[in-house]
């Protein structure tokens, strides 16, 4: 009787833990999601905007493929959004997803597995239904033929099973990693029955089917190309919350530019409609013109609260040269980021200090005692500053004379092996010279990028600096073809299963991840997959903060700048919502004034 008893409540324990699951219109990372299920529309759109009109944008480069996918070729811009996903992410909230392509989540409380109940509305382009079968389909193939991130991002992932037309289950390898039933849901969503007979891997400029507001309309291979909005679209049609007001330009055309500079030029003739300005220079001096002084061209800086993560002059430390980590810190001596703000860019910018910047997850001071229950396991293993330094950029006196820090340079250089022999610098024992190329993708840079060769070159460095053409760029940054490389590591308010692709060491063996830099480290791995795995936001944020010491101290990039708003530039004929999002620009939102339209049409041409 008493063994009855036990096993009938380890039985009911069982299936109460079991059935303990949650169905939601969405789900929130930490806390509760900001929009409750009886929620029309986001608060920062506008529901009286129009849709209809047109517009050109601008990309740089060409395309020759319609398969943002996989490694081959170059996708077309623009492309990926024609593939809806099974939730999206508001702009005002740090993070939680909504269904999209699914009326509903589901989950445990453990978040050991996650499933979706796909609308039955939900159509592609062709009429033809969204079904289970397609995101079974997806996310196998996206597996094992996609581009090596999905491996990466989806790696906990046990399997996929569709439980009937409309309902599929990703069921996971753990139940310690928090994130995963939100980012599942950002699977692109593929039709199964157009791919099914076709080569996933191939490039392609067939038109593919869709599901998304957009389709495209005609294109020029490697010139243009125009999406037209689909007037069939099923989210417009039941006015799924999270895209009412949103996607309202009738077409969208994108014309390709060699270099940036061609492209600025023609956005001030008024060939192009909206324009995102990247350099203080430019913003600061090229602007000066009569369609700005008389209200044709509106110049605008927009705040916002987006993490700015890590942009800076990235190592390549496959490189035997770059192993040391004392040579990576002597090189970070020579860059004058004073001298550049004032000479370059007009004091436009921030020194970036983290890999977190503009955000609560950023690294500062010394490392708390909370910290250090995370560092300390891998205290052997790590530089011995992290304990008792905080992390500082060198600093200068914007004067353009460095002689101070390049001796600190000295000191570091030689400590590695390299001595200074008749103005060059060699290896004491191998004689080897100390050269490398730093590989630009933009001659633009090439202004900021020339004084930091000139103070390396008085190290006794011999230093090319090189500028090629974007698609060859994009080669070599997917086989690490390179010595250096300006790169940006963009951050969220929520990192997780992508910083395996950022900083793990099997990411640095494998040919497309955003491991650039080869980083193969044990206490980054095991703080990675602690970070994953946090518990709570209190803990994701303490683990971020350790592992953003542990990448700086390594100085596996020398940190450049960052600016807190989006610098950007647009013909006036769009009307915006009164309210903006915090985390992004929220273009999506905006919509065609149609009378402003006219006279600008009218006027931009003579000015």
């Amino acid at each position: 009787m008493i063994k009855f008893i036990v096993l009938l409540f380890v039985l009911c324990t069982s299936f109460n833990s079991y059935s303990k699951t949650n169905v939601s219109h969405a789900i929130a990372m930490h806390g509760e999601p900001k929009y409750n299920e009886d929620f029309l529309n986001v608060e920062y759109i506008d529901i009286n905007s129009l849709k209809g009109g047109s517009i050109v944008r601008s990309a740089i480069g060409t395309f020759d493929s319609f398969n943002p996918f996989t490694l081959k070729g170059t996708a077309a811009i623009g492309i990926g959004a024609l593939y809806e996903t099974l939730t999206t992410g508001s702009s005002d909230e740090a993070f939680t997803e909504y269904g999209l392509l699914a009326e509903t989540i589901e989950w445990p409380d453990d978040r050991s597995w996650v499933s979706y109940d796909i609308r039955k509305e939900a159509k592609w382009h062709d009429g033809k239904k969204i079904t289970a079968d397609d995101v079974v389909w997806t996310f196998n193939t996206l597996m094992e033929k996609g581009h090596p991130f999905y491996s990466y991002y989806y790696g906990d992932v046990a399997e996929v099973i569709k439980e009937n037309e409309q309902k599929v289950r990703f069921n996971f390898k753990t139940n310690t990693n928090k994130e995963l039933v939100l980012i599942i849901g950002q699977l692109p969503v593929l039709p199964k029955h157009y791919w099914e007979d076709r080569n996933f891997e191939d490039t392609t400029l067939e038109i593919p089917i869709g599901s998304g507001p957009y389709k495209i309309k005609s294109f020029d291979s490697g010139r243009s190309i125009t999406y037209e909005l689909n007037n069939e679209y099923w989210g417009f049609k039941n006015k799924i919350p999270i895209k009412v007001g949103k996607d309202n330009f009738g077409t969208i055309r994108y014309d390709y530019y060699k270099d940036r500079g061609i492209e600025r030029e023609a956005f001030k003739s008024g060939e192009i409609d909206f324009f995102s300005e990247n350099s203080s220079k430019e913003w600061a001096t090229s602007y000066n013109i009569n369609s700005i002084k008389n209200g044709l061209i509106i110049k605008e800086l927009i705040q916002h609260e987006n993490p700015q993560g890590m942009q800076g002059f990235a190592f390549n430390i496959r490189k035997d040269k770059f192993k040391d980590r004392r040579v990576r810190k002597a090189l970070s001596y020579a860059f004058d980021f004073e001298w550049s703000n004032k000479n370059l860019f007009f004091d436009a910018y921030i020194r970036t200090d983290s890999f977190f910047e503009n955000s609560e997850l950023a690294s500062s001071g010394l490392p708390s005692k909370e910290e250090l229950n995370y560092l300390n396991p891998y205290f052997d293993l790590l530089p011995k500053e992290i304990f008792s330094e905080e992390f500082k950029n060198p600093v200068t006196d914007g004067s353009g004379y460095m002689r101070n820090q390049l001796q600190e340079a000295s000191i570091l250089l030689k400590d590695a092996g390299w001595d200074l022999i008749n103005g060059q610098l060699k290896h004491s024992s191998t004689n080897e010279i100390f050269e490398f190329e730093i590989l630009l993708r933009s001659p633009a840079f090439e202004r900021i990028v020339l004084p930091f060769r000139d103070n390396l070159e008085k190290l006794g460095m011999k230093v090319i600096v090189r500028t090629i053409d974007s698609a060859e760029y994009q080669k070599k940054i997917e086989t690490f073809d390179f010595d250096m490389i300006v790169q940006t590591f963009s951050q969220s308010l929520s990192p997780g299963n992508e910083q395996r692709s950022f900083w793990g060491s099997d990411a640095a063996d494998t040919n497309g991840s955003r491991n650039v830099i080869g980083i193969k480290n044990y206490a980054v791995d095991g703080l990675v997959e602690s970070l994953i795995n946090a518990k709570d936001r209190e803990e994701l944020i303490t683990i971020t903060r350790a592992l953003d010491r542990v990448l700086l101290w390594n100085y596996y990039v020398i940190p450049q700048w960052h600016i807190s708003s989006y610098r950007v530039l647009y013909w006036d004929f769009f009307d915006q919502p009164a309210r903006k999002p915090k985390y992004s620009l929220g273009f999506d939102t905006w919509w065609i004034n149609q009378n402003k339209y006219n006279q600008i049409q009218s006027n931009r041409t003579s000015n």
